[in-house]
């Protein structure tokens, strides 16, 4: 099967993006075609498709199947479309930041090659959505290098959401040095959080896990704490949506209370995360835009509620945590311990 689960979370073929429907799962492994420009934002918005880099992989696709199809005669009505089709993208969820980074790369991609044809600017978006494709499975094979070597034979692993090859086009983040240290013959026990309200640990990272014939048990949230209080978490390796300059870090809900635990039990924080989820013009994690979802995420799981229908819900989809809480940052560009503005600096380049 070699490294990872051995799936494919995003291709693109015949003008189309294959994706998996990731609310299917565990039930169904099923495949969607997405075609037009509405079905990538829903895709993205109920996510069909989720994590930072797929999403970006996806977005970045989805801009260019926003105009290939259609005609062209006027540059200027061809740039106003573009940018409005950018700005709708991006538009569709705002926390990750490698939504918005992927589309504004192929926009700028778009104005520096602004007095070729038409046709062959639409050659370029497709060559730049093909190579932020080809990147991220890249990165995310030199993520797992990285992070492998922070772990040891036996180590028990603690993971929160999905960071997985579901949550990439390649072995995912978070989960990276997991099937890294397996094709080392280390062997390792992952802990895996079932990540209210959507349950992405339980529905997708276990699958994942199990499917690359990793040991893995699953735990509702509110039983990590006492798991690292009896010792049997060693450390603990979780993704990132949105990076600011400093290292605060937004990811799923959950996140932050997983790190004040870590610090409390003395027990290594890890975050793994490429390059493009970095955002620089953010000062402090304050400053990263938080999803609020629906309120029936909570209230009901699937299509049975299981708390009263007009209860008032709060239900962010993400949490900031502090950088002085992470013990370092595995990315693509290598280890970042004690992140800090001036240690993470050379990721701008």
């Amino acid at each position: 099967m070699g490294i990872g689960a051995g799936i494919k979370t995003i291709e693109f073929m015949n003008n189309k993006i294959r994706i998996i429907d990731q609310r299917k799962l565990p039930d169904r492994l099923q495949y969607i075609d997405l075609s037009t420009k509405k079905q990538v934002c829903d895709a993205i918005k109920t996510l069909a498709v989720r994590g930072a880099p797929a999403i970006g992989v996806c977005a970045a696709y989805g801009l260019y199947i926003s105009i290939c199809k259609k005609s062209y005669k006027d540059r200027k009505i061809f740039f106003k479309q573009l940018n409005k089709n950018a700005k709708l993208m991006i538009s569709s969820r705002p926390t990750a930041v490698n939504l918005s980074w992927a589309v504004k790369r192929l926009m700028q991609k778009a104005i520096d090659n602004k007095q070729s044809g038409i046709a062959d600017i639409k050659k370029i978006l497709f060559a730049e959505a093909e190579k932020i494709h080809k990147q991220d499975q890249d990165m995310c094979i030199r993520m797992g290098k990285f992070g492998a070597k922070l772990i040891r034979h036996r180590d028990s692993i603690l993971t929160h959401c999905n960071a997985g090859a579901l949550a990439t086009s390649g072995i995912g983040t978070a989960l990276a040095p997991m099937y890294i240290a397996k094709s080392e013959a280390k062997k390792i026990k992952v802990y895996a959080d079932e990540t209210r309200p959507l349950l992405q640990g339980a529905r997708i990272t276990a699958w994942e896990l199990k499917k690359a014939g990793i040991d893995v048990t699953l735990i509702c949230d509110n039983m990590a704490a006492s798991l690292m209080h009896s010792k049997k978490i060693n450390k603990i390796m979780v993704g990132a949506d949105r990076i600011a300059a400093n290292g605060d870090f937004a990811n799923k809900i959950g996140t932050y209370s997983l790190a004040v635990l870590a610090k409390v039990h003395n027990i290594p924080f890890y975050v793994v995360a490429p390059t493009s989820t970095f955002d620089f013009n953010l000062k402090t994690g304050s400053q990263i835009p938080i999803e609020q979802r629906d309120p029936d995420e909570v209230r009901k799981i699937k299509t049975v509620y299981t708390a009263d229908k007009n209860v008032n819900v709060y239900n962010p989809a993400f949490d900031v945590t502090p950088h002085y809480l992470v013990t370092a940052f595995v990315t693509d560009k290598g280890i970042f311990r004690k992140p800090n503005r001036r240690s993470l600096k050379s990721l701008k380049s």
